[in-house]
């Protein structure tokens, strides 16, 4: 098996994205989500929007939530997942009531969550006490420093050593201070095994591998493909819906709060966690994007999904792509 590169993606972080680090994290209702009623849209200031964020991004965890800004409305949404109930539905109402009419709550029937399991999958090794099944995001290389490949944080925390195959051989090991999240949500693991390929391209089952010839931020609306070790290819380059849907978005999740997260409306399950989202280029080449960090539904029903933006993490590590 080979170990195949996602595209590298930049963080795109505007003042107004930024603001966004103040809602619960899942801010656009997935299929068969209930919407609450709200006000009309309503114009608001860019300062308004942002104070409503900072509230937000500073308030107490609160898992099973998620927000961000929603240009179409002009306003914050803030989604709620079913574990919002008792206790945690009476603290968010306690957040958002001073905020008025800024934020707007919608209500999901999906719990979100991060999607790690027990591109191509890799393994917690024979070596690694926790033993757990993540994807592959990009492979990356560093001056005067170990090839590596970038992968979820909620995969590098819990596992620091990576084989091919489960409870095999290792073959890439997180250095320290090579994992971060919660408030990121991702790794580095620097190949142990030089035997092993480790090309700059995005495999994709079923379709010709993309090379992988750099990285950049991503736009609202514009088209974009996901691959993981559980569900395969998703989203535009498999016929599906895969498109940017908001940027710099927070989420909570059981384990903590994560921002500066891209949603998009790609399907993922536990296990795909880490695995490359990409933009498809017209000469046959792919450019990273990010790499999935979780979200609700599947890919029976659909759902929403967020990625962490891969140009961070290149950033973090002194990192390139391609």
């Amino acid at each position: 098996m080979r170990f195949t590169v996602p595209p590298r993606r930049t963080t795109a972080r505007t003042a107004t994205a930024v603001a966004v680090l103040a809602a619960v994290a899942l801010a656009a209702p997935a299929a068969g989500a209930s919407e609450g009623v709200g006000p009309k849209p309503v114009q608001f200031s860019d300062p308004q929007l942002e104070a409503a964020l900072v509230t937000l991004n500073s308030s107490e965890l609160i898992p099973g939530t998620a927000w961000g800004l929603d240009p179409a409305l002009g306003r914050v949404v803030v989604t709620a997942d079913p574990t919002v109930t008792g206790t945690r539905a009476t603290a968010l109402a306690k957040i958002l009531e001073p905020l008025g009419t800024t934020v707007r709550l919608q209500r999901t029937d999906k719990k979100f969550e991060s999607f790690l399991s027990g591109g191509e999958a890799i393994y917690g090794s024979a070596d690694s006490p926790v033993q757990a099944r993540c994807s592959l995001g990009f492979n990356v290389r560093r001056a005067g420093k170990p090839d590596a490949l970038l992968t979820a944080g909620h995969c590098g925390n819990p596992v620091k050593s990576w084989s091919l195959s489960q409870a095999g051989p290792q073959v890439a090991l997180v250095p320290d201070g090579g994992s971060s999240f919660p408030g990121n949500d991702y790794a580095l693991a620097e190949y142990t095994d030089t035997s092993v390929a480790h090309p700059s391209e995005v495999f994709r089952q079923g379709l010709a591998p993309l090379p992988v010839t750099g990285a950049r931020d991503a736009v609202v609306g514009e088209a974009v493909s996901r691959i993981g070790s559980t569900t395969g290819l998703h989203g535009a380059d498999a016929g599906e819906p895969g498109q940017i849907t908001g940027l710099d978005y927070t989420v909570n999740y059981e384990e903590g709060r994560v921002t500066g997260l891209t949603r998009t409306n790609v399907c993922a399950e536990p296990g795909d966690s880490g695995g490359a989202f990409y933009f498809t280029n017209g000469d046959g080449t792919a450019t990273a994007a990010g790499l999935t960090s979780g979200g609700n539904g599947d890919c029976t029903t659909g759902g929403t999904v967020f990625f962490q933006p891969v140009v961070e993490a290149l950033d973090a590590f002194g990192a390139t792509v391609g």
